[in-house]
């Protein structure tokens, strides 16, 4: 539909139905033309036109080709429900399959490919036998794809009739698009094979580096993938293939010039020349720079690429790293990569503009990136021998200016340093232990223990130092006890005086009787042991040499590494996983609506166990392939997003865990969101709740259909509140005529979209038997309000007169009338709204409450009444303005379904 057409997504009327019925019965054109547009728009809005199948159907019979094509995508998303129904229209088909226009010919075997129904594939054989041979280009790269589809539904049928050798034979195919497909379509079906399907020979090799040269962008990375299994035989024949691909280098889009270097990579591990091999890598460096000037998120997938890449061939960007310096506007995700790669690519050479950045970046305002940045300089001392000292020296700088969280990391990466290069640091141990007082985290505190313990003799007041710790021993956690228990021992064996035995008695007793941790009690028998029978058995254990620790920075194994350099340009290189970690080579069938998904990227779906993946996302709309350019790259810190609706709906995740699966809640029926009509007898209730201080999604599914449902996932929008899956979604597969209701644990703040706040929250669910299914559900704010949100009335009083008047608003709720005082008291503490005060005003009861959201945001309420009279008044009070008009929501919807406050609809209907 074109721009004008929008006219048609605003009917609301009643009789809707009949009345399209009678248009599309209409003897005029023009007349049948707007029907159908009318059922496509409501179609598109999830109305239910089924009914109208018939009648959609008789306006098949047109020339005209809009109509056509609207006429074919009702058909597509109905077919499935009704296939009865959907065989009327074969003969149509069939007919325009053989239409002088090429157009409607293209469109015919498209379509017919879309309608995923067994009973129309047989009839689909002959039409696109003919047009796999037609003499327009057009239509025998549409029948190329064709096959493919018709493989996902009946493999037999389509080796049967030969359509895997009319495909190999459109590889030599004078028009460059024909060949492109015909790759794409031989890719898919090896993908789904357990044999050799499409094997590439010295042949074949020569007509696809022929095509690569015409055809559009993504016809290039199809081929270049395929070109990518090729082994070569020789080095020359390596250095030809390698030569006729690097122009693709220079091209404009970002996966063509990653499905390059790809081959090249692999090519050069067969080029035995030095000189040629050197080229490479200088030809290569410039368009990997390139990536870096993308988007960010293009940048992130450039980043992840390029780590792998600089592990195998750190020569190729050796001259480059001053690109990697990360800007202050940079995404943290894109600056915690550069900082990986920094890392790589540090030298003797380089490290002290490498260090000079360092330095910088950890005294920015990110905490996380600062951490990462303080242990960025230790890996590098690690990793550099020569530029040890002066690494340390920037540590020492960065202790000085006393900032907690830098101080830790700097004593947590120096402990490392020891390791590396044992007795030839110790100097600085001194004023390391000036910063004692400061540590409250695990990490740091261990750490810092390991070098007293490990330097004791080098410490005059290590005994001193080590029972300030352990002071609090039963409260520390593991890590802390188990290394104040050795550096206590160590003490003990280097200085057996009277302190350190004092100590030790009491940190064996704390550890063997006093807790229930079974590795720390076993660790303390084994010393108690050792120190009573044998202490000089005792020093050789646990004074015994140290292996010396390595560098890090390449921590991948070799065949891993070549596994996902294989791979590059694929959500296989964004992981630094292999595929078969998180791809399902058991094919779901690829609908025609979820080729929306695979070209908007990759999916983030929180699983359902019955899918048999580790909790990982699908890397294409059927979670088939690994090998799929990637195209609208996934951000990494937050799984991701829908085009608009749909297109953010798939990204990133990363980062989905399997949990225990929750017990099945149980409680009033949900709110149906998604009903049966609209989701082809799959009906989907849910909404969010709030148990034990933690969120959920209760969600629902009733099949209403005739075939098991299973391989449930479902993804959020990126939403106000950052909402997303907190593990996968627990849902066996579902029989017909059965119902399944569980709880999914959510995350907060991890999927953030920008813009004014907003209540909505869109979700997709989608399942291996159904098409992808969208509803929009809201957000209640009162399921952020926290347990913490209670404050003391003097606490209430400064914070409501130091906030300017400003920041104070009121809402009437003229529905609500409150009952009781006390019933609808304990039913808003019950939603963590708590009460701080009461007075009376003339007739009125004033209720002063609290409430608190995540990130410290206070709620001051006022809550004007009079008992049994329709009418709350609700004045809030809040340093944070955008959000008011969500927390008025979230109080009416409170006041409204409360105990004791009754809605004032039943009082009249009374």
């Amino acid at each position: 539909m074109s721009g004008h057409d929008s006219k048609y997504f605003s009917t609301t009327k009643k009789g809707e139905i009949p009345e399209l019925k009678e248009e599309l019965n209409s003897q005029y054109k023009d007349k049948r033309k707007d029907a159908v547009k009318k059922v496509i728009a409501a179609m598109t809005v999830g109305k239910d036109v089924s009914s109208l199948f018939t009648d959609v159907v008789n306006c098949m019979q047109t020339e005209n080709l809009e109509l056509k094509k609207l006429v074919y995508l009702y058909l597509i998303n109905y077919a499935k429900s009704q296939p009865d129904l959907a065989i009327l229209a074969v003969n149509t088909f069939v007919k325009d399959s053989q239409d002088p226009n090429p157009l409607i010919r293209a469109l015919a075997v498209r379509t017919m490919g879309c309608i995923r129904v067994d009973k129309i594939t047989e009839y689909l054989c002959d039409p696109l036998q003919r047009c796999l041979k037609d003499d327009d280009p057009y239509v025998r790269k549409t029948a190329a794809i064709c096959v493919a589809k018709l493989y996902d539904i009946n493999a037999e049928l389509v080796e049967d009739r030969g359509f895997l050798e009319a495909l190999k034979d459109l590889i030599s195919d004078n028009n460059p698009m024909v060949v492109a497909n015909a790759v794409a379509a031989l890719a898919e079906i090896q993908d789904s094979s357990t044999r050799p399907i499409f094997e590439i020979t010295s042949h074949t090799l020569s007509k696809l580096l022929t095509a690569l040269n015409e055809c559009t962008e993504w016809g290039q990375v199809f081929i270049l993938d395929s070109l990518s299994r090729y082994k070569a035989a020789d080095a020359r024949e390596a250095e030809n293939i390698v030569e006729r691909v690097t122009p693709r280098l220079q091209h404009a889009n970002c996966a063509v010039v990653l499905s390059a270097v790809k081959i090249i990579l692999l090519q050069m591990e067969l080029i035995t020349s030095t000189d040629v091999v050197r080229n490479l890598c200088k030809k290569m460096a410039p368009p990997l720079v390139t990536l870096l000037s993308a988007e960010p998120e293009i940048q992130y997938v450039a980043l992840r690429n390029i780590n792998l890449i600089v592990q195998k061939r750190p020569t190729i960007l050796a001259h480059e790293i001053k690109v990697f310096f990360c800007k202050y506007n940079d995404p943290i995700y894109v600056k915690m990569e550069k900082l990986e790669i920094m890392i790589k690519l540090a030298s003797d050479r380089n490290i002290d503009q490498v260090l000079l950045e360092f330095k910088e970046y950890a005294t920015e305002v990110d905490v996380d990136f600062v951490r990462k940045a303080v242990r960025a300089i230790g890996r590098c001392a690690i990793k550099l021998e020569r530029a040890a000292e002066r690494c340390i020296s920037v540590l020492l700088e960065l202790i000085k200016i006393k900032v907690n969280y830098v101080v830790q990391e700097a004593i947590i990466v120096i402990k490392d340093i020891f390791r590396r290069y044992p007795n030839t640091y110790e100097s600085i141990i001194a004023t390391l232990c000036e910063s004692l007082d400061t540590l409250d985290e695990p990490e740091a505190k261990a750490s810092m223990i390991w070098i007293i313990g490990e330097y004791a003799e080098r410490i005059d007041n290590a005994d001193e130092l080590l029972e300030s710790f352990l002071e609090t021993f039963p409260e520390e956690p593991a890590l802390v006890q188990l290394q104040l228990l050795t550096a206590t021992v160590k003490l003990f064996l280097k200085k057996p005086t009277e302190g350190p035995q004092q100590m030790i008695q009491a940190v064996l007793n704390n550890a063997t009787v006093e807790t229930d941790n079974p590795d720390l009690r076993d660790r303390a028998y084994i010393y108690w042991r050792l120190l009573s029978t044998d202490p000089e058995a005792a020093k050789d254990v646990v004074l015994a040499e140290k292996p010396v620790i390595s560098d890090d920075s390449n921590q991948l194994d070799s065949s891993l590494l070549d596994d996902l350099l294989a791979n590059i340009s694929t959500l296989s290189s964004v992981y630094h996983k292999p595929p078969e970690a998180f791809v399902s080579r058991v094919k779901t069938a690829p609908r025609a609506d979820d080729e929306e998904f695979a070209d908007t990227a990759e999916t983030g779906y929180s699983e359902s166990p019955s899918q048999g993946v580790d909790g990982a996302s699908p890397s294409s709309s059927a979670g088939t392939s690994s090998n799929v350019p990637v195209k609208q790259p996934a951000a990494p810190a937050a799984p991701a997003p829908m085009p608009d609706l749909l297109g953010d709906l798939m990204g990133m995740d990363n980062s989905i865990v399997p949990v225990d699966e929750p017990t099945a809640p149980s409680g009033p029926p949900l709110p149906v969101l998604l009903p049966s009509t609209t989701g082809q007898g799959l009906q989907i209730s849910a909404q969010l709740v709030r148990r034990d201080g933690q969120i959920f999604y209760d969600i629902s599914f009733d099949n209403g259909t005739q075939t098991v449902l299973d391989g449930f996932m479902i993804q959020f929008n990126k939403n106000t509140f950052g909402l997303a899956a907190g593990g996968a979604l627990q849902v066996s597969p579902l029989q017909p005529g059965t119902s399944a209701r569980t709880l999914l644990p959510m995350v907060a703040f991890q999927n953030l979209s920008p813009g004014a706040p907003s209540s909505l929250l869109q979700v997709a669910v989608k399942n291996n038997q159904q098409p992808v299914w969208y509803f929009n559900d809201k957000i209640p704010m009162h399921a952020f309000f926290g347990e913490d949100g209670k404050m003391e009335r003097t606490s209430f009083l400064e914070a409501w007169k130091s906030l300017p008047d400003d920041n104070e608003f009121s809402k009437e709720f003229p529905s609500s009338v409150v009952s009781s005082i006390d019933a609808t008291v304990e039913h808003l503490a019950a939603s963590n709204v708590f009460f701080i005060a009461k007075r009376k005003n003339s007739n009125k009861d004033v209720l002063y409450m609290s409430a608190k959201i995540p990130r410290g945001i206070p709620f001051l309420i006022e809550l004007t009444a009079a008992v049994g009279v329709p009418g709350v008044k609700c004045a809030v009070k809040t340093p944070n303005k955008e959000m008011v008009a969500l927390f008025f929501e979230a109080m009416e919807s409170l006041l409204k379904f409360g105990c004791g406050v009754v809605s004032q609809e039943l009082i009249d209907s009374a």
